[in-house]
């Protein structure tokens, strides 16, 4: 894990983030921006409750929870005082225009996250986007606070593009993670390239900031899932950021526990058979 100076701000966003990271176990940041970034479409109708989700989730065991500003507030019984908190302060719905689609738009401040009690914040950056360069912009503004309160940011380094006919493709999340290197993330989500070699030089490439593996859609089988986790790790990475393969599984629970158990160490088989999932 990169190493910060040892100013104020250094030591706080080294503490904040071992919080996280847990000390480079293998962390499993559960993301729940789905209702505003991709509303009723993602959630069975037996789960359109966002509190009843969450409290499944929190209750079965993560490292960090990444929320909207409202939805950290609202639900903050929930999670407050058993995960840490990180606050995405950028978004859209998929209500929007198509040509519209690729840019971030801001729904928060670093200054509201701080009054939530947020151990890191969060903002997406389109790269390739036309609207890279307002999103970049917005993210620039957003790690200088951050800094300001020695709080990690984190980049969600998505490539995405009508020049990019392959988000996956190594190269091409390899330079989306070097961009978000670049312009100062303490820490990155990324697409999963599909294997742990090729993965494994998307770790390398950022030279000790955390990445971790964007969890994506679901896959029509658990141990297909925890199957990538299990390559994720073992290409070096910091843990992984799910929301659709927890919270669409038919057990959450089960799977919650069955994905940490992975990122800590445990085989794909293991897990999946301990929590009844194989």
């Amino acid at each position: 894990m990169m190493e910060w100076p040892l100013t104020p701000g250094g030591v706080g966003k080294r503490v904040r983030l071992s919080r996280i990271l847990g000390g480079g176990r293998g962390a499993l940041v559960f993301a729940f921006d789905h209702w505003l970034e991709h509303g009723p479409r993602d959630f069975p109708r037996d789960r359109l409750r966002p509190s009843a989700v969450l409290e499944e989730v929190v209750s079965a065991g993560v490292d960090a929870v990444m929320l909207t500003p409202g939805d950290a507030r609202r639900y903050a019984d929930i999670w407050a005082g058993r995960a840490p908190l990180i606050v995405k302060l950028t978004g859209k719905t998929s209500l929007r225009p198509a040509g519209d689609q690729l840019l971030q738009s801001p729904i928060g401040s670093v200054e509201e996250a701080v009054a939530l009690g947020a151990d890191a914040v969060a903002a997406t950056v389109y790269w390739g986007s036309p609207a890279e360069d307002v999103m970049l912009e917005r993210w620039t503004a957003i790690r200088e606070a951050a800094a300001a309160y020695g709080i990690p940011a984190l980049q969600l380094a998505y490539p995405r593009g009508p020049a990019i006919r392959d988000r996956h493709a190594v190269d091409v999340v390899l330079y989306g993670v070097r961009a978000a290197v670049s312009v100062g993330a303490d820490l990155v989500k990324t697409y999963y390239t599909g294997s742990r070699e090729t993965f494994r030089l998307v770790v390398e490439a950022a030279e000790g900031v955390p990445v971790m593996m964007s969890g994506g859609p679901r896959r029509s089988r658990p141990l297909e899932f925890l199957r990538d986790l299990a390559d994720v790790r073992a290409a070096g990475a910091a843990g992984a950021v799910v929301g659709r393969n927890i919270f669409e599984a038919p057990d959450i629970q089960a799977m919650t526990r069955a994905a940490r158990a992975v990122l800590r160490g445990a085989t794909p088989e293991e897990a999946a058979e301990g929590e009844g999932l194989a």
